[in-house]
């Protein structure tokens, strides 16, 4: 039946004539880093979008393409038009899109979007990467006369969100009553990964009603709805073949849901009661994660979980009381209201009998210690450490001044960033994460974190505040420079923590003797590193109203020069909580009796994928 429809589909759009390229501007965006090797760069680009350009032109034309120059500035390039436009058509979109997205060179990475086409590069493979929404939808100016066609939209939306991902291609065109739409995925998604981006798409080109005219406009998918044709008629696809498949899987799984996610998780993932039979079952599709579909099924004695992605579980090892119960609660409903790229997304959980389980996204890469100084320590090289430092802040920005509540971390370390399969960072573990009420500190009897990490005036004093994220952040990056562990003092120079190290190196105008060793000197600018390097330094000062805010950070890290970044002397504090700096005395005094450590809580992680 699908391949007949598919022939069906094909036919129809070889009919096409020339004449309408749909090139009305919608959005752009470039990478905020440049490549190192410029030259290096233009040629292999260039070369790239040739690449394209011939695959989508001549006898073998194509509305999707894909390219890769390996050099030693890779460029990976993807190109697709919507599936109603004629080769002609497709070709002439490209011709505009490729003229603007070449204003992002010698940037990393860069996207330009029509309603005709669709152009992105980047200098990683990302073909089959599944990306966060982004919430991102363009709608026009007039609104519908009567309530009947907002109806209308959201009916044959929520049909082409459901259909399109079982639809030869990805792409579905349809009219219903006064309404024209369509959906379409890039090609080279999983149809899990076209399901989730349209999901999210949906919610987003709903968001421009009642007005007739709707844009969504995410990284793996493209959605519109409008009161006027803007598609042949003969495009249409009959979405009731699918929509019969759809209906029989949500009847089958609607009957086993049990468990459920707390507010923003959405459709992603409703988790079922868990016992102590656990078992992993590979599903239809037998893909590893590495290629970007993994389907597995996560199946307990009671209660069927079915997904379609790997997942990783954290079980909580804490006492059974009504205090550990009321915490891990309010982790959850923490947790399922933060949805950032640079955070790990909590899909589920589960507090029936004695487990406390937490279902999260699964970083294939793990956390980012191993990669600093564990076994994989000289895997990453400069530019891939920095995007990391980057990302990070970010996240801990969101978290700090974006989100609708101030949320402290309290545990910021390399073990608890996690990198995806494109080692982009995600802060993990918001288990010790506590709201901060609106413009103040907040004194805390309860100390968690862990040491060398944490800001001397939560340790000694437990003074908390977001800047005890800030300082704890300033040790990561100084961390990920040096491959060195911020309390290890059996490295040379021996007797000497990091942080103490570092501010050494830089009274002595000597920073780039902590850079790790297995970085190549050819990979990164002296001078970036040591602004860096100064920023970091900058985050563990002694005075918490001298730390920047984690928005500045992600200013000062994308800023080109480092003229006004003078750090003062950090406060150093070691295990035996003995304080000794400028500050000490001031440091040293305090009303709460602490310990250091981590919290009671203990965590594993287990992680589930395919065998």
């Amino acid at each position: 039946m699908k391949s007949a429809i598919r022939f069906v589909v094909l036919l129809l759009w070889s009919c096409v004539t020339a004449g309408d390229p749909q090139t009305n501007f919608l959005r752009n965006g470039c990478s905020s880093y440049a490549v190192t090797n410029a030259s290096a760069f233009a040629v292999t680009f260039n070369d790239t979008l040739a690449d394209l350009r011939s695959s989508i032109s001549g006898s073998n034309s194509s509305l999707f393409a894909t390219a890769h120059r390996p050099a030693v500035q890779s460029v990976y390039a993807l190109f697709q038009c919507r599936g109603y436009l004629s080769a002609a058509d497709c070709l002439a979109c490209f011709s505009v899109a490729e003229g603007r997205i070449r204003s992002c060179g010698p940037a990393y990475g860069g996207r330009v979007i029509y309603d005709g086409c669709f152009l992105r590069y980047e200098s990683i493979p990302f073909f089959d990467q599944v990306t966060p929404a982004e919430n991102g939808n363009s709608c026009g100016g007039r609104n519908a006369a009567t309530g009947g066609f907002t109806t209308a939209v959201r009916s044959l939306v929520a049909d082409l969100s459901a259909a399109t991902p079982r639809i030869p291609e990805f792409f579905a065109a349809a009219k219903r009553v006064g309404v024209f739409a369509v959906a379409q995925c890039v090609e080279t998604v999983s149809e899990e990964g076209c399901q989730q981006c349209l999901a999210a798409a949906a919610g987003n080109v709903m968001l421009c009603l009642p007005g007739v005219d709707g844009r969504a406009l995410e990284p793996l998918c493209f959605m519109r709805y409008s009161d006027e044709s803007f598609f042949p008629a003969n495009r249409t696809v009959d979405l009731s073949p699918y929509m019969i498949n759809s209906g029989r899987a949500k009847s089958s799984n609607k009957g086993a849901l049990i468990g459920g996610v707390a507010g923003g998780v959405g459709g992603l993932l409703l988790l079922l009661g868990f016992t102590s039979l656990l078992w992993i079952r590979r599903s239809r599709d037998q893909r590893s994660p590495s290629e970007g579909g993994a389907y597995l099924g996560l199946k307990y004695k009671e209660g069927c979980l079915k997904d379609g992605r790997t997942v990783a579980v954290k079980r909580l090892a804490i006492a059974q009381t009504s205090r550990a119960r009321a915490d891990f609660q309010s982790e959850v409903k923490l947790i399922s209201n933060i949805h950032h790229r640079n955070l790990v997304r909590l899909l589920g959980y589960s507090s029936k009998r004695d487990d406390f389980l937490l279902v999260y996204e699964y970083m294939e890469n793990g956390s980012l210690d191993k990669f600093i100084f564990g076994d994989k320590r000289g895997f990453l090289n400069w530019r891939q450490r920095f995007s990391i430092i980057v990302g990070a802040a970010r996240g801990l920005s969101y978290m700090h001044q974006e989100f609708h509540v101030c949320i402290i971390h309290r545990d910021i370390k390399c073990s608890n960033i996690l990198l995806d399969n494109y080692f982009q960072p995600r802060v993990a573990d918001f288990g010790l994460a506590r709201l901060l009420p609106k413009d103040k500190s907040h004194l805390t009897t309860i100390f968690a974190g862990t040491f060398g990490y944490t800001a001397p005036e939560y340790a000694i004093r437990g003074q908390l505040s977001e800047k005890v994220d800030t300082y704890s952040y300033g040790v990561v990056v100084l961390e990920i420079i040096s491959g060195r562990k911020c309390n290890d003092i059996k490295l040379e120079p021996v007797t000497q923590y990091l942080l103490e190290w570092a501010w050494k190196l830089y009274e002595r105008d000597q920073l780039l003797e902590m850079v790790d060793e297995t970085l190549d000197p050819s990979e990164y600018s002296p001078e970036e590193v040591k602004k860096i390097i100064k920023i970091a330094l900058l985050c563990t000062q002694a005075t918490v109203a001298a730390r920047p805010t984690m928005s500045e950070i992600v200013v000062l890290l994308l800023n080109q020069t480092d003229d006004a970044l003078q750090p003062t002397r950090p406060t150093f504090i070691d295990a035996s909580s003995r304080v000794h700096g400028d500050h000490a005395s001031s440091s040293s005094t305090g009303s709460s009796s602490t310990s250091h450590g981590t919290s009671n809580a203990t965590f594993s992680t287990l992680q589930f994928s395919a065998r």
